[in-house]
């Protein structure tokens, strides 16, 4: 498992980048973030050259939401 693909702590929440190769050739990147029993998950629009990346678009993404709902608490 490449280390962008391994899951990783953000305090109470779980982050775990996904990306998926498509039969275009590219790569498609969503988020799951997990608290508990709960998940969301995120499917993102823009499609990616390489898995790498859509691993860091998925990334950024969930730490944009993370830091938002933080903010919002």
């Amino acid at each position: 498992m490449m280390m962008l693909e391994k899951p990783f702590a953000v305090g109470k929440f779980v982050v775990s980048p996904l990306s998926r190769l498509e039969s275009s050739g590219q790569y498609s990147s969503s988020v799951s973030i997990r608290r508990g029993m709960h998940d969301r998950l995120f499917r993102f629009v823009p499609r990616f050259a390489t898995r790498d990346g859509a691993l860091l678009y998925a990334i950024a993404e969930g730490r944009t939401w993370l830091h938002e709902q933080v903010g919002n608490a």
